[in-house]
């Protein structure tokens, strides 16, 4: 009988006693992991075959190029690829950053491996069903006018109003896509996290409220196409004519 492929996982550490320690747990936990201790190597690893790896787990704190830069390049290279940041930093505004660039989780050093084991198997699992079709909303290609807001799924590009066009990330995407078919009526957060996500998660959740965030913000040039909170309930997207 054919045993199923070990999850393969892209680890960046640069302190080289916690990435052999982590590494073998990992391995140990039934995860193929290939190591690198700089941005450098790990992109030209990634580069080569940009969807080789189920997850990416990044050190924030590198030399030379930051784990936050390093994402960006890699998801210029694959829209969905996805990555869990670990980080000593702790302020609020270094974690949104992080899930803006599209992070699946963002993790503070000192971690607990066991926590971290857990939070990747949820993502591995994650990405099974969505290869699965279940609980996960799928782009359908081609073009969304909201009255003057325009999302182009396929370029993953938005024009709100007159502004230059801006290139959304592909849960950007989905999410806006999502609140199109659903305008002008209540989304609760469990919808958008069980349709988007695949599973409603405490840590999902921050990443969802980031995502609001910014689309939002895309979204604070038009004149008739807004997202607003509906207290303990979740959003509703407002578009008038």
């Amino acid at each position: 009988m054919k045993m199923p492929a070990k999850p393969k996982l892209l680890y960046i550490e640069d302190e080289i006693d916690l990435g052999n320690v982590t590494k073998q747990y990992l391995e140990a936990m039934g995860f193929e992991v290939a190591w690198c201790e700089s941005a450098e190597q790990a992109y030209a690893v990634f580069a080569e075959s940009p969807h080789a790896f189920n997850l990416s787990i990044i050190d924030v704190q590198l030399p030379v190029e930051n784990g936050f830069d390093l994402a960006k390049r890699m998801v210029a290279l694959q829209k969905e690829a996805y990555f869990i940041f670990l980080t000593a930093r702790k302020e609020k505004k270094d974690k949104i950053l992080g899930l803006g660039i599209g992070a699946a989780d963002y993790i503070t050093k000192p971690f607990d491996i066991d926590e971290l084991v857990l939070r990747i198997r949820n993502i591995v699992r994650r990405q099974d069903m969505e290869s699965k079709g279940i609980g996960n909303v799928r782009l359908e290609k081609g073009t969304i006018q909201m009255a003057d807001v325009k999302l182009d799924t396929k370029l993953l590009s938005l024009r709100v109003a007159d502004e230059k066009p801006i290139t959304l990330t592909v849960r950007e995407a989905e999410l806006l896509q999502y609140f199109y078919q659903n305008r002008n009526q209540i989304v609760s957060r469990e919808d958008l996290l069980v349709n988007i996500w695949g599973e409603n998660d405490y840590f999902l959740g921050r990443s969802l409220d980031v995502f609001i965030s910014r689309l939002r913000k895309l979204l604070g040039g038009s004149e008739h196409v807004r997202i607003e909170n509906i207290y303990g309930v979740g959003f509703v997207c407002r578009v008038s004519d």
